[in-house]
């Protein structure tokens, strides 16, 4: 029970990583706040943390909203007691090139991926500052570098890094850390919305496997083991951080060069 005692707030918390790191966390211990904008998946995370024997609470809140998120976290404060850990993990994906980006979509990403990490982190940071915290916020291996034909959502990753780094260095002497996790490809919905795209669904996912040296893409769990880690005291030293967890993914130099025989 390593979070025994702490709260923890989770956005993003209804699917994918952030569901896994919200069950992972209440099954350690901790008081979860599950905030996501998908109240029937949200609900059913916290039925199923509370049926393991878990504590946890739905806050419905669209993080790119800073008065939905200030109200969801005055909820979840009254509720749970003062934040000790946040997990940033809402964020969307969508696709264009520098063209082909509408104004609308630019906003759309950036104010999920990159404003609502910032809100979250308002929200909860108060609390924090008296007592100590862990922030960690689920950037992506395109926070680090690109493919093609993702710009906002690739833009709005390196903002995530560079919110981490920003906020880690202004709030270390007050015994708050901030870190931030790089994903490369993972088993959530979100991967197969974007499969969905592509006529041949099972191929797409097939060559996101084939990409990751390690052979095969991640689950949420072993995302959400890192985010743990990094939440946990264990991690006291390492703040500003930038993990990536991406199966050997960026090591890997593209291309397969002529070696000539003996």
């Amino acid at each position: 029970m390593e979070f025994d005692g702490r709260v923890a707030v989770v956005t993003g918390a209804a699917t994918g990583i952030g569901q896994a790191t919200a069950t992972m966390l209440a099954t350690r211990g901790a008081r979860v706040a599950v905030v996501d904008v998908n109240e029937v998946d949200g609900a059913a995370t916290v039925s199923n943390i509370r049926t393991h024997g878990g504590r946890a609470s739905f806050y419905q809140a669209d993080v790119s909203a800073w008065r939905e998120v200030e109200a969801a976290i005055a909820r979840a404060r009254h509720e749970l007691g003062p934040v000790d850990l946040l997990v940033s993990s809402a964020g969307i994906q969508r696709y264009g090139d520098a063209l082909t980006t509408s104004d609308a979509l630019w906003d759309e990403v950036m104010d999920v991926n990159l404003r609502g990490a910032w809100h979250a982190a308002r929200a909860c940071l108060p609390d924090m500052r008296h007592r100590g915290g862990a922030i960690v916020n689920v950037a992506s291996v395109q926070g680090l570098a690109s493919q093609r034909n993702v710009l906002a959502y690739t833009v709005s990753k390196h903002g995530v890094i560079g919110l981490t780094r920003s906020m880690a260095m202004d709030f270390a002497g007050e015994n708050i850390r901030v870190n931030a996790v790089c994903p490369g490809t993972v088993d959530t919905p979100m991967l197969h919305r974007a499969a969905s795209l592509n006529p041949k669904p099972e191929a797409v996912v097939d060559a996101c496997r084939a990409m990751h040296p390690i052979g095969r893409i991640a689950t949420p769990t072993e995302v959400a083991e890192v985010i743990a880690f990094l939440a946990h005291e264990r991690a006291s030293f390492v703040t500003g951080a930038v993990w990536t967890v991406d199966g050997g993914l960026l090591t890997l130099i593209g291309g397969t060069p002529r070696v000539a025989e003996a």
